[in-house]
This record gives C-alpha cells, sequence and structure tokens, in this order.
C-alpha cells in the first residue's frame, strides 16, 4: 500500500495498434541514419507502410512503441519477421530473438508466415514484459 498521500505506482499501458505504422518509427529511424539509409531500410518498412502484417503496440506516457513486421525484401525466398523497439526517451533497435521466418517456395509447409507471425508477435509480448520489469 503506498504511504499517505502517495497514490500507488500504475505500470504505464501498451496499447495494440495495428491498423498503420506509427510516424514515430520514421522519425526515430531518420534521427539515427538519416531519410535516405531510412527509406530503404527493411525494403521501406517505414518509409511506406505498406508491409503487412504488422503487430504493435504503443506506450504514449513512455514515447515508447514496440514492432513486429516483415524485414526482409519480398524477392527473397525466406522471409522474416523481426522485432523493432523504440524505448522511452527516443532511438530505435531490432530486438534479436529467434529467426521468425518461413519460405515462400513452400507456403504450406510448417513454418508458414502465419506460423512464423504468431511467434514473432509471442516473443515480442514476451519481451514488453521483461521490459516493464525494467521501467
Amino acid at each position: 500500500m503506498a504511504p499517505s498521500g502517495e497514490q500507488p505506482v500504475t505500470p504505464a499501458l501498451w496499447i495494440r495498434h495495428d491498423s498503420e505504422i506509427l510516424p514515430l518509427w520514421w522519425d526515430r529511424l531518420c534521427s539515427q541514419i538519416g531519410p535516405q539509409p531510412a527509406s530503404r531500410y527493411a525494403s521501406g518498412l517505414f518509409d511506406s507502410d505498406r508491409r503487412r502484417p504488422i503487430a504493435q503496440w504503443y506506450n504514449p506516457a513512455l514515447g515508447a512503441a514496440l514492432l513486429v513486421a516483415i524485414e526482409t525484401g519480398p524477392e527473397w525466398p525466406v522471409q522474416r519477421f523481426a522485432v523493432f523497439y523504440a524505448p522511452p526517451g527516443g532511438g530505435f533497435t531490432k530486438i534479436h530473438m529467434d529467426n521468425h521466418e518461413w519460405f515462400t517456395r513452400t507456403p504450406q509447409k510448417s513454418p508458414t508466415e502465419d506460423e512464423a507471425f504468431a511467434a514473432a508477435i509471442a516473443s515480442a509480448e514476451a519481451f514488453l514484459q521483461v521490459e516493464m520489469d525494467f521501467i
């Protein structure tokens, strides 16, 4: 229980937001590597908001975000989902986790795109749990 007169500490909320990639990603990436390289990063993932599927969480209280998205070019035979993190206060990083990939030449063979996406989401959610322990 919080001491008299003090409010208990409430963890900041992570809100799922999958409809469009947040502008925060573009801003953070441009500030780190510049607009030209940013437009090519992960096959233009943050430049044109066209690569799907995505899963995204945003924490407005912290100014932080987490994203699961395809990072490989569409022409690659192996496609891979990556987890990207924009921590509170600035910056941008790719979280190195298990490879969440599938093969376009054998789309029905496990792991499928849906299985890889589900595994990447599970990794992202596990990361959020750990991250909240440090905030």
